[in-house]
């Protein structure tokens, strides 16, 4: 098939939309397909276009057999609903030069994976001038989390968002998600169960694997055998509930071999490491996000992975880097609401400890607990492997998909 990807992430952005996005596109290209790509430069999670790409405007590369066409964009150093509006439309009118050619090529289908909203304008046009199959693809529930989580409050513009929300959802001929929870919530906006594909996020389970403290990273990065590391890894952004890690801080103060690890980039970090600051906690460390290739290793520095969420994103994203925990056989702490797809996932299986969102005591009375149970500890970290193994293997996962879109119609 020939297929073209229209997305603002793309490799090689190591966490989120972009990871997922390119690990599907050189996995689809290596089974045979011709798959092409119109994207932005690498800027995600630390919201600043990559060195290599800095002051470069459209060209073309070829990465793993994927021809990707990049385009120029505004990407604004401070994050706001404002700021990040401008950052969208620009890539969406920047990214019409790529476009124009493209509607004088032929492609057997479309997929867009969203957010950020708007990435479903061209694709829109282009399956209606070509009639070619259109799968809107949706890693996140963007109107909803604006709305729910009050990053947008004005009531006209979100009535906006959700108008064109809809009419995408409409318009596509077919529409994916990652989780069952999110499934509902798209089904619940009247669209077809027909049109529906599941496509679930996924790890590589040969890659991201278990390995002992001995060969982690804990004595390159400062730390001691005794410590007890409670980890958060990935993008700091204002849907993970962050804010926790302050008090969690301030209540294992007084036990030195607590050490709490925050890695990663995004819109929260720069207050998280004020607000350390400014209540003196020496616990904290915050690192830059790592390499994948030392993904293993990094992991398995912790004790303990902070998995957070607040109330108001349930089922409206599902947290990727709790794949990668998995994986490697880690231990989650996750915040997460009953009957979500969240919650299931780790209470069913045992994979985990779940607390309550936006319940610090709850919180921390369960990090209290799991310190002190090393043996349910490791029952935990043997499920949470048998668990990546049976269900999250990045190629059965990718096959399923490519089976699906090879029989659409």
């Amino acid at each position: 098939m020939r297929i073209l990807v229209f997305g603002i992430n793309y490799a090689p952005e190591l966490t989120g939309i972009g990871k997922y996005t390119g690990e599907m596109c050189e996995w689809l290209a290596e089974h045979g397909h011709e798959v092409e790509v119109i994207t932005s430069m690498p800027y995600y999670p630390e919201w600043k276009i990559r060195k290599a790409y800095q002051g470069r405007w459209w060209f073309t590369e070829t990465i793993n057999k994927v021809k990707v066409r990049r385009t120029v964009f505004y990407v604004p150093e401070k994050v706001t609903g404002t700021t990040r509006i401008a950052h969208e439309f620009s890539f969406l009118l920047s990214s019409s030069i790529w476009w124009f050619k493209s509607l004088f090529r032929k492609y057997d289908l479309v997929i867009s994976p969203y957010p950020p909203l708007i990435i479903g304008a061209w694709p829109y046009i282009y399956s209606r001038f070509h009639k070619t199959k259109w799968v809107f693809h949706i890693q996140d529930l963007q109107v909803d989390a604006a709305r729910d989580l009050g990053l947008i409050k004005n009531d006209r513009l979100l009535n906006v968002l959700e108008y064109m929300e809809k009419f995408f959802l409409r318009k596509a001929d077919y529409v994916s998600s990652i989780s069952d929870g999110m499934k509902m919530k798209i089904l619940g906006k009247g669209i077809d169960a027909g049109k529906y594909i599941m496509l679930p996020n996924w790890v590589d389970t040969d890659f991201i694997r278990p390995m002992p403290k001995n060969d982690s990273m804990r004595s390159e990065l400062g730390f001691e055998e005794k410590d007890i590391i409670i980890l958060y890894s990935g993008n700091m952004g204002e849907k993970q509930g962050l804010e926790a890690v302050i008090p969690i801080a301030q209540k294992f103060a007084d036990r030195s071999e607590v050490k709490i690890v925050l890695a990663g980039e995004g819109a929260a970090k720069e207050r998280l490491m004020k607000e350390t600051e400014a209540n003196r906690l020496k616990n904290i460390t915050f690192l830059p996000i790592q390499a994948y290739e030392k993904l293993s290793a990094f992991l398995a520095i912790a004790d303990f992975h902070l998995v957070l969420q607040k109330k108001a994103a349930s089922d409206l994203l599902l947290p990727s880097k709790l794949l990668s925990i998995l994986s490697a056989g880690g231990c989650a702490i996750v915040t997460a609401v009953d009957n979500s797809s969240l919650h299931k996932m780790i209470g069913e299986t045992n994979a985990g400890w779940l607390a309550e969102p936006e319940n610090i005591g709850n919180l921390i009375s369960i990090l209290e607990k799991a310190i002190d149970s090393p043996l349910e500890n490791t029952l935990k970290k043997e499920n949470a492997r048998k668990y990546a193994l049976k269900y999250l293997n990045k190629d059965e996962i990718l096959k399923d998909f490519q089976n699906v879109i090879s029989g659409l119609s």
